[in-house]
């Protein structure tokens, strides 16, 4: 597997992924509108205009995962981890981490979890991340929004 900024070219195949990956979120809230399952290959490159997207390729050549982030001032924003769930429990998600980390050199990464998606919380918590607030969306869906500071670059 190798990590490597993704290209206009792959953003189809990212957005199909995150569909894929997704799909898991969904149902631990019982919601299939979630954002990251209606999103549009419109508003994908959007986003990729503005900010760093990165993949995970693996030995076949097929994307298996992917991050995204974009820089404000000195935070880097991080969004939108995912891995294909077949690949999951590799490693794959603390590599593209560690990998978008790398890229955007700041003061201060944020980024947000669903409070029920206990695995996410715990990977970011094993990698520095701090929760430092939470916002309830919905009735059933709260986030919680994790900080790491670098201590300044």
């Amino acid at each position: 597997m190798i990590i490597e900024k993704a290209e206009t070219a792959d953003l189809q195949q990212i957005l199909k992924l995150q569909y894929l990956a997704y799909k898991s979120v969904a149902k631990i809230y019982n919601d299939f509108s979630i954002e990251p399952l209606t999103q549009t290959i419109e508003s994908v490159w959007h986003e990729f205009e503005k900010g760093i997207f990165l993949k995970a390729v693996g030995g076949a050549g097929e994307i298996i995962g992917s991050v995204r982030a974009y820089i404000d001032d000195d935070t880097a924003y991080i969004g939108k981890l995912m891995v294909n769930p077949t690949k999951q429990g590799q490693g794959i998600a603390t590599k593209l981490i560690y990998a978008i980390e790398r890229e955007c050199l700041v003061e201060r990464y944020e980024l947000f979890t669903g409070s029920k998606c206990t695995d996410n919380l715990r990977l970011y918590e094993r990698l520095g991340y701090l929760r430092f607030k939470e916002k309830a969306i919905t009735n059933e869906i709260t986030l919680v929004y994790l900080e790491k500071h670098t201590g300044g670059i």
